[in-house]
C-alpha cells in the first residue's frame, strides 16, 4: 500500500476513475477546493471519471445540489446515484421481489429526497399500517438524525407490518457540514435486526459497478476507485476486482490522526487489514 500525498502519480497509471462524492469532492454543504482542482485536472488529461454516490436522489437532483457548490458538469464524465438506480429499480422491476411490492408506499426520509419518486405511479401513505412497502432514504426531518432511538418506533411499526424495506443509501453515517449523522443503512441495518426484509441499491453491493463500469467503457483493470468509506467504497470496488484508493480525510479521518494531528499510516494499515481490504494507495485528501 503506498502512502501520497497527491493523485497525479495514480492518475497516470489508469484511464478511467469512480469517484465518490460525499467525504471526497464535498462534504454535503460544500465543495472541496483541492477535489475540484483534481477533477479540472483529470478532466484536462483526457481521463474518463465517474461519480458514484450513495446519495438518495436522482442523478439530476446531484448535479443541481453540485452546480450550487461549484462543481460544474464539464468537471466530470458520468454520475450515477443509488437514488438514481432506486428509481429505475421502481419503474422497470429487475426481478419478482421489485415486481412484487405494491404502489402504497411509506416513506422514510427527508422532503429534499423526494424526486426518487416524484411522478411515478406510487401512492405515498402517511403511516405503516397502509403501505404495501417502505422506502428509506434516511433520517427524516422531524426526529434527530444523529440518535438512532428516534426511529426505533417507526422501525417497529414497519416490521409489524411486515413491510419490504428499499434501502436507498447504504452508508451507515456521513459527516454534513462536519456533523455526524446517520444514514439509511444504519436504519436498514436495525429493520433487518427486527427481521424485515430489506434491498439495499448502491456501494459496496456488486450490482452498482456494473453500469459504472459500462458508462466508462473501460476493463476493470483501467478503472481506479477513490472513497474515504473502507464499508462501501474500498469493499465495493475489490468485490468487483477494481483497485481502489483510500482517502483518509472523511468518514474514518478523526480515528486515523496521530497526536500531532497528521494521518498515522501504520493505523492506517491496520484498520485496513482488520477490515480484510487492500487499497492499493492512501491520500489525506483527494488533491492533485
Amino acid at each position: 500500500m503506498e502512502h501520497l500525498t497527491g493523485f497525479a502519480p495514480l492518475a497516470a497509471r489508469y484511464d478511467g476513475f469512480i469517484l465518490d462524492l460525499w467525504g471526497v469532492i464535498h462534504d454535503g454543504v460544500n465543495a472541496f477546493p483541492h477535489a475540484v482542482e483534481t477533477l479540472g485536472q483529470l478532466q484536462r488529461a483526457g481521463k474518463r471519471t465517474l461519480l458514484l454516490s450513495n446519495v438518495p436522489r436522482p442523478n439530476d437532483a446531484v448535479q443541481s445540489m453540485m452546480r450550487r457548490m461549484g462543481i460544474a458538469d464539464t468537471l466530470y464524465t458520468h454520475i450515477l446515484t443509488s437514488g438514481e438506480a432506486v428509481r429505475r429499480s421502481l419503474t422497470s422491476p429487475p426481478d419478482l421481489w421489485w415486481a412484487k411490492l405494491g404502489t402504497r408506499m411509506f416513506h422514510i426520509g427527508p422532503e429534499r429526497d423526494k424526486p426518487v419518486y416524484e411522478g411515478l405511479p406510487l401512492t405515498v401513505v402517511p403511516t405503516p399500517d397502509e403501505a404495501d412497502f417502505v422506502l428509506n432514504t434516511g433520517p427524516d426531518d422531524h426526529r434527530n438524525p444523529s440518535d438512532m432511538a428516534e426511529f426505533e418506533p417507526v422501525l417497529q411499526e414497519c416490521a409489524k407490518h411486515r413491510l419490504k424495506m428499499i434501502c436507498g443509501n447504504p452508508d451507515l453515517e456521513v459527516i454534513r457540514g462536519g456533523v455526524r449523522v446517520l444514514c439509511a443503512g444504519a436504519l436498514a441495518l436495525r429493520y433487518q435486526e427486527l427481521g424485515g426484509d430489506v434491498r439495499s441499491l448502491g456501494k459496496p453491493d456488486a450490482a452498482i459497478y456494473q453500469p459504472a463500469l459500462q458508462q466508462l467503457g473501460l476493463p476493470p483493470d483501467r478503472v481506479l476507485a477513490v472513497g474515504d468509506s473502507l464499508r462501501t467504497d474500498i469493499a465495493g470496488a475489490g468485490g468487483v476486482g477494481i483497485a481502489a484508493c483510500w482517502v483518509l480525510d472523511g468518514i474514518h479521518g478523526a480515528g486515523l490522526r496521530g497526536p500531532d494531528g497528521r494521518f498515522d499510516t501504520a493505523r492506517a494499515e491496520a484498520h485496513a487489514r482488520e477490515a480484510n481490504l487492500h487499497p492499493v494507495a492512501t491520500l489525506p485528501h483527494f488533491a492533485w
